[in-house]
């Protein structure tokens, strides 16, 4: 299924997220600039010159600036959230991360999308916990950004 040109896994009810394992959905891309990167910088007082120097960065070993590793992580409410939509929930909550490993720097300028793979959706008290492997590329890299595998909380209205 498709909205706004992305794909996105859809179920009618947390409860029907069990029928959802190993489906995949992929974003759209998105930029990330050196203007998110440097309010990053200044949000989480984070200055290194690899992120904010452009003509040092130029020199060293990523041949620009390149965004925080915790910016690209950040991003993934935007990136991959929308990829899962559940009818019946009354609210998702991040539930937190069992892995994340940052495998490629993501120079500034360049585009990012999610690609979404959801591992399993197990009953917990309060709803479905729904854990989802996301890899983040990089556009027109070999090697992804990131792969985090994302724990969330959907919890069933009324």
């Amino acid at each position: 299924m498709s909205t706004e040109g992305r794909d996105v896994i859809t179920v009618d009810s947390p409860a029907a997220l069990a029928d959802a394992v190993g489906r995949t959905a992929t974003g759209d891309w998105f930029e990330i600039t050196q203007e998110r990167i440097s309010a990053f910088a200044d949000a989480t007082e984070d200055h290194q010159w690899i992120h904010l120097d452009a003509e040092r960065a130029a020199a060293g070993p990523f041949g620009s600036t390149v965004a925080h590793g915790y910016l690209t992580l950040s991003l993934l409410s935007h990136l991959a959230a929308p990829l899962v939509s559940v009818g019946g929930a009354a609210m998702v909550m991040n539930y937190g991360l069992d892995r994340l490993r940052f495998l490629a720097p993501v120079p500034a300028g360049s585009r990012v999308r999610a690609h979404t793979e959801i591992l399993s959706a197990d009953p917990a008290s309060t709803g479905v916990r729904l854990a989802a492997k996301v890899t983040v590329e990089i556009e027109g890299s070999e090697k992804p950004a990131l792969v985090a595998h994302t724990l969330s909380l959907y919890v069933p209205e009324g």
